[in-house]
């Protein structure tokens, strides 16, 4: 579109930028939320896994990812957050198990 035509039709153009706007801006909400939500998580879950800081953040890192891969992050991040710090606690406790049997 050239600029006589978006001078033609001003109120597109503006709808658009609008448009843009209003994405940029939900976009920075929900990276906000799920940034909000793993931070609790990990603070959460930081004192049962204070040797194992590193492999907490992984988890948390892999839950997320996986998140971004759904039409919901914010809504689906959470439930896997917490899949990933339960399969970490139970790694955990059976490396605990086995290095006390040996």
């Amino acid at each position: 579109m050239n600029a006589n035509e978006m001078n033609e039709h001003p109120v597109e153009a503006e709808a658009g930028t609008g448009l843009k706007r209003t994405c940029l801006a939900s976009c920075r909400k929900i990276l906000d939320r799920v940034a909000r939500v793993k931070e609790a998580i990990f603070a959460e879950s930081h004192q049962a896994f204070k040797s194992q800081e590193r492999l907490l953040r992984l988890a948390l890192n892999e839950a997320e990812a996986m998140a971004w891969q759904t039409m919901y992050p914010h809504l689906v991040f959470p439930a896997l957050a917490t899949e990933k710090v339960q399969a970490v606690a139970a790694w955990s406790a059976h490396q605990h198990r086995v290095r006390r049997a040996a």
